[in-house]
């Protein structure tokens, strides 16, 4: 298989969208790093996509703890693994009022969205730097373009994830490296539960949530296009273009009104 050799770290890899794309790279026959935090969920998962004749190498690591990712490099270091292209869509968001929210539980998203994808990048790429050659995917939201009521952090979150993603594309047009942004919608994953939102009106309607193989399909084409970004879903794109028409305190009203709950 032509890409036998190489390997793909991807975090959030069991489920959602990091699963998607993981299946994705394995029928491209690329070995993978998989990296979630349940070592159940990691060895399930691994089995299955063995199944495409691929290795599968699983690390149980919690990387709402920057350290973690610090270690999960070492680890990959000390086994000699070269990674050729990675993938940080570890994320997660918190629901509800910024007044009323928990602020351990924040800190720890900024850490999971921010602090560890930058770390991650960080170590790879200057990797990637001294052989010249490599690719990044981050996953970054639609919510990267808004502000987000109901959803504060995590949206500002995903603004830093793009903004990130944009300036150190630009840092390296230079070279054989590519770093490209994926910005879906709403996605039918497990986020929502996650983030203790399913009573907000964004996501009642779940025949209006993107299929997260979707997504991954199109954040994978984009990858290997060597895109700086691709907004998934027509409706997304949409959304987001009108965004860049309307005033940001219109904008952060209309999420306001999307995103409260069903009895408010």
């Amino acid at each position: 298989m032509k890409n036998s050799n190489q390997y793909v770290l991807i975090t959030g890899a069991t489920s959602g969208i990091g699963f998607e794309l993981a299946k994705l790279f394995a029928k491209d026959g690329y070995n993978l790093v998989i990296v979630a935090r349940d070592q159940g969920q990691l060895d399930a998962k691994a089995a299955e996509l063995e199944q495409s004749g691929i290795r599968v190498i699983s690390f149980a690591k919690d990387l709402f703890d920057p350290e973690q990712a610090f270690a999960l490099y070492a680890d990959l270091h000390a086994q000699d693994i070269r990674i050729d292209v990675l993938v940080n869509n570890a994320g997660q968001g918190v629901y509800g009022e910024f007044e009323d929210t928990d602020i351990d539980r924040e800190l720890d998203i900024i850490n999971l969205n921010i602090s560890s994808l930058v770390v991650l990048t960080k170590l790879f790429l200057q990797d990637m730097t001294a052989r010249n050659s490599g690719k990044i995917l981050n996953t970054a939201s639609i919510a990267s373009k808004t502000p987000g009521p109901w959803q504060a952090v995590y949206h500002g979150t995903k603004a830093f994830v793009l903004s990130f993603t944009e300036a150190i594309r630009e840092e390296l047009r230079d070279t054989e490296i590519t770093v490209t942004a994926l910005m879906p919608g709403a996605t039918n994953t497990d986020f929502f539960n996650k983030a203790d939102m399913q009573d907000s009106k964004a996501v009642q309607d779940k025949d209006a949530l993107s299929d997260p193989a979707d997504v991954a399909k199109d954040g994978y084409e984009a990858l290997m296009a060597g895109k700086d970004k691709v907004i998934s879903g027509f409706k997304n794109k949409v959304q987001v273009g009108m965004g860049n028409l309307t005033p940001d305190s219109t904008v952060a009203h209309q999420v306001y009104e999307q995103q409260k709950p069903i009895d408010k």
